[in-house]
């Protein structure tokens, strides 16, 4: 069975699901256009997912893709939190800003009963992972209505795990890839692969469809990542400057800048390595430190320095996700691009 019969697809193109730079509309369009719109759930309350699904069951009879997180929520640690504070209060000091009116927040949810009853209400085609599965009860409720289930496997070790517990496909994030790394089996960094790495070998280890995503922009990855045995492909990047996208102007212009070419995997926005372009605050304390809370408690003590420089036009606090190939970034709109992609499958 083809990517495409699976999904019930016209392309095998699927937008990577972006939290914090898009929502129902670039995921009507790409639906619209024959492939998979998603939408990040992450960032989003109840009612306001609610509003979002009624939004795209308005636009588009096609399938689409919601995507969840599905980490465990860490145990808040008070030192921690003032170690990682106490690292930013020169930054605090320099934009005014007084740390003790800072309030402590999660930040990102995980999966949850109360976000499966409101996906109950609409019977989306698709949900994906994020950070592995969920609890197997969760996974039964949501493939209940027919649902079929994706998730991110960084390794094949990953891959196999989630075959065994009842993914329909698996996407193969390579290191390429912009925003957070989805691996769940192993915090240890050498583990992870290129895309073009990646792919074969979980191809060779699993018995399900594999979606390569990571560093592919254009047709010719595209290409190239079927001929290694990919099923389909999840682009994001390239998704990033369509008009449908809600992409910052601080972000969109870093994308568009040369700053673009540099980019690294960063702890210091969530807690948990995530590629974006190399900014002020990663040069300053370098991308990875061991000072952050774990994730996503680190989100709340530099939310406020974002904003302030934000404010001011400036991106140094912000977490300019984004991957190695910033060169299929185009303004067009995302209904082109997405068929763009599939031009030389």
């Amino acid at each position: 069975m083809t990517l495409q019969q699976l999904l019930g697809l016209e392309l095998p193109i699927i937008q990577a699901p972006m939290a914090g730079v898009q929502d129902s509309a670039l995921t009507v369009a790409v639906s619209n256009a024959g492939g998979l719109g998603s939408l990040p759930c992450a960032l989003l309350t109840l009612d306001a997912m609610r509003n979002e699904l009624a939004a795209i069951k308005a636009q588009t009879a096609r399938p689409f893709n919601l995507n969840f997180f599905c980490h465990t929520p860490p145990t808040p640690s008070i030192e921690r939190e003032a170690v990682w504070r106490a690292t930013l209060s020169p930054y605090y000091e320099k934009f005014g800003i007084n740390p003790d009116t800072i309030p402590a927040g999660p930040g990102r949810t995980p999966f949850s009963p109360e976000a499966a009853a409101v996906l109950a209400e609409f019977k989306p085609a698709v949900v994906s992972f994020h950070f592995g599965l969920p609890s197997a009860e969760l996974l039964a409720r949501v493939k209940a209505w027919g649902a079929k289930i994706l998730s991110s496997a960084t390794t094949v070790e990953e891959a196999r795990w989630l075959e065994a517990q009842g993914a329909d496909a698996i996407i193969a994030q390579g290191l390429e890839a912009g925003g957070h790394r989805g691996m769940f089996l192993s915090d240890d960094p050498t583990t992870q692969l290129g895309t073009f790495a990646l792919v074969p070998q979980i191809v060779q280890a699993v018995r399900l469809p594999v979606i390569a995503a990571g560093g592919i922009a254009d047709a010719k990855g595209v290409a190239a990542a079927m001929t290694l045995g990919a099923a389909g492909v999840q682009v994001g990047t390239a998704y990033l400057l369509c008009p449908e996208a809600t992409t910052s102007p601080v972000h969109r212009a870093a994308l568009k800048s040369e700053a673009a070419r540099h980019t690294a995997l960063t702890n210091l926005f969530t807690g948990r390595p995530a590629r974006g372009i190399v900014n002020y605050i990663m040069k300053e304390l370098g991308p990875i430190s061991t000072a952050t809370p774990a994730f996503p408690l680190a989100i709340a003590a530099m939310a406020p320095l974002r904003a302030k420089a934000e404010s001011q036009g400036s991106g140094d606090f912000s977490p300019l996700w984004s991957g190695q190939n910033t060169s299929g970034c185009q303004e067009v709109p995302a209904a082109y691009l997405t068929q763009a992609l599939a031009a030389d499958i």
